[in-house]
């Protein structure tokens, strides 16, 4: 009987180590570790965001998604892309639009600012869903599965540090069509470990979901240049303008604190939490 129970387990343990799921988890689990440890990171454990920051990150986001969302849609009845295809439950980009007029206005459009990263990111999903569309199951995973995990934390944060009121800005983080997201989760990785895959393709997957964490990583590095060469351009200005009061910069009409601004740096750590928050959970 004992014997019997082993042999079972070890079956069981043998078809779980075959869910790409759980691969997916094994061969990015160093990248989870980089991505705990970037400075974006760190900064997000001391639960502050930013505004400006944050519409950063729309931005990015936005063209992230437009490219993800185009692919998915335009190889919807791909065998290997079909059983993950949940449009009206994951769906971010119409979300993201909604955010970027609250914050923007209706020529938002013509606001867009992206780093090069960012770019690059959205050429390979344009790519691969041209060539290799069994791919999009790695960058799917990895980005709708951490949005839904830590969607709901990440809302929150965004919400107390920013002041919003009424989820105004904040539709990026809500999932009206998922009622339960532990069960969507499981449902979804059912869906994707049920995909046949050749040995070659399955490869070809995890080390597209390693590459998908890398793109992840180098777009919250280029943001946090950004940050970095406004924040210097705000330090070398107030360097050179003449001694005020109570560290505050004076504009006709009007005052703005400069411990305030300085905060800039501290904001886009919400963008790396959309990932690495949310997928450690996965």
């Amino acid at each position: 009987m004992e014997t019997e129970k082993k042999t079972q387990t070890a079956a069981a343990q043998q078809m779980t180590d075959r869910d790409l799921s759980e691969q997916i988890k094994k061969v990015t689990k160093e990248s989870h570790v980089r991505a705990e440890n970037t400075e974006l990171m760190l900064s997000f454990q001391r639960g502050k965001v930013t505004l400006p920051q944050y519409k950063l990150l729309l931005c990015s986001l936005y063209e992230i998604y437009q490219a993800l969302e185009e692919a998915l849609d335009r190889n919807s009845n791909h065998p290997n892309v079909a059983p993950i295809y949940f449009p009206a439950e994951l769906a971010r980009l119409r979300s993201i639009e909604k955010d970027l007029e609250y914050f923007y206005g209706q020529d938002w459009r013509e606001k867009i600012v992206v780093p090069a990263a960012t770019k690059r990111y959205c050429h390979r999903l344009r790519q691969i869903g041209k060539e290799n569309p069994e791919f999009l199951l790695a960058h799917a995973y990895t980005r709708y599965l951490g949005d839904l995990s830590g969607g709901q934390v990440l809302g929150r944060i965004a919400q107390k540090s920013m002041g919003l009121k009424n989820g105004d800005g904040l539709s990026f983080f809500a999932f009206p069509g998922v009622s339960s997201p532990n069960l969507f989760k499981q449902l979804y990785r059912s869906r994707m470990n049920s995909v046949e895959l050749t040995e070659e393709e399955r490869n070809g997957v995890l080390e597209e979901a390693v590459r998908a964490f890398e793109f992840n990583i180098q777009v919250f590095e280029d943001l946090q240049k950004m940050l970095n060469v406004s924040d210097n351009k705000l330090q070398s200005s107030l360097t050179q303008s003449k001694p005020v009061k109570a560290n505050t910069l004076h504009v006709p009409g009007t005052s703005v604190y400069t411990s305030s601004l300085l905060r800039m740096v501290l904001g886009l750590f919400v963008a790396l939490a959309t990932v690495s928050v949310g997928i450690y959970a996965l």
